[in-house]
């Protein structure tokens, strides 16, 4: 755990230094040329430094072991993380918006626009080497935060390549308002990827169910393990980060004995913590000739009150 957490936030500084260099060049390039397009790109990249510096933080906090305040660890300070980095989007855009329509309203010539766009382009070119790599890191460790952070750079490098190829048309055809007018598209896209990520880390703070291909593995290692005299069901998952949780019912026949329940539960368990990386398994044992065993087979046991279990004594 100690080594993923110094990896991840290894690549977390590699983050935040593309992000202060390419954060400058597209600021050089915006001064050398005073286009608003490069403007949107520049105010990007300022908003990549503070997501970088966020992913750091949460990759730090989400290491860290449980402990008697946080039983089940702290992975979903990612979500949090993704989470800002979304809101800090929708930031940008807003005032990429402003300064586009006050450039349409007041158009300007843009100056030395081959050197600026020489500037624009090797900082994209950052942004792309670096996009590939914590997008590889990302999915390898399944971590939220080096995902969003390899997502919103390949964002930045298209938007790049945008910009660059309308201000180049600036340049050469002299239309003024094609330089605000992509400072405007770029505005929408980067709210398109900031409401992406709002979407995905508010899922991951509800607790939302594993992906649909993690579930289906699940399902099948429970068959793999169903017979004549031992069952599955209330089958429940979530995620938290890189971590993931699941508890299940497991109905075997009631003359089995504790050790043998007890070792047929860990072969399950076993099995399926091979299959899901970073997989913490509840088991509850049930005896399968019992009634009551299938009076909570739903989502939410709580929907199920004491006296409607048949052969219920208590009270």
């Amino acid at each position: 755990m100690a080594q993923r957490r110094r990896l991840l936030v290894r690549y977390g500084w590699l983050s935040i230094g593309a992000a202060v260099s390419t954060m400058a060049i597209k600021f050089i390039a915006y001064a050398i040329t005073d286009s608003v397009g490069l403007l949107s790109d520049a105010l990007e990249s300022t908003v990549n430094l503070v997501a970088a510096i966020g992913a750091v933080t949460s990759l730090t906090i989400a290491a860290r072991p449980a402990d008697e305040g946080h039983e089940y660890g702290h992975a979903k300070a990612e979500y949090f993380s993704s989470l800002a980095e979304g809101l800090m989007i929708m930031v940008a855009a807003a005032t990429i918006t402003w300064a586009a329509i006050d450039r349409l309203l007041h158009p300007t010539e843009i100056d030395r626009v081959g050197i600026g766009l020489v500037f624009a382009v090797g900082a994209s070119l950052i942004n792309l080497a670096v996009s590939i790599v914590l997008g590889r890191v990302g999915r390898r460790e399944r971590s939220i935060a080096l995902e969003a952070d390899s997502r919103h750079l390949m964002t930045d490098v298209w938007t790049t390549a945008g910009v660059v190829v309308a201000v180049a048309l600036v340049g050469i055809t002299g239309w003024e308002w094609l330089d605000a007018t992509v400072a405007l598209v770029v505005a929408a896209n980067i709210v398109r990827a900031g409401l992406r990520l709002v979407a995905r880390s508010s899922r991951g703070l509800m607790d939302a169910a594993l992906p649909d291909e993690q579930r289906a593995l699940i399902d099948a290692i429970l068959e793999s393990h169903t017979s004549a005299s031992t069952m599955f069901h209330g089958i429940r998952t979530r995620a938290a980060g890189h971590r993931a949780f699941m508890s299940v019912h497991v109905l075997v026949p009631g003359a089995w004995t504790v050790q043998r329940a007890h070792d047929f539960v860990e072969v399950v368990e076993g099995d399926l913590r091979s299959g899901i990386p970073d997989l913490t398994v509840d088991t509850h044992i049930e005896p399968l000739e019992d009634p009551r065993s299938f009076s909570d087979e739903g989502l939410d046991r709580r929907a199920v009150p004491p006296s409607a279990h048949p052969g219920n004594t208590l009270g």
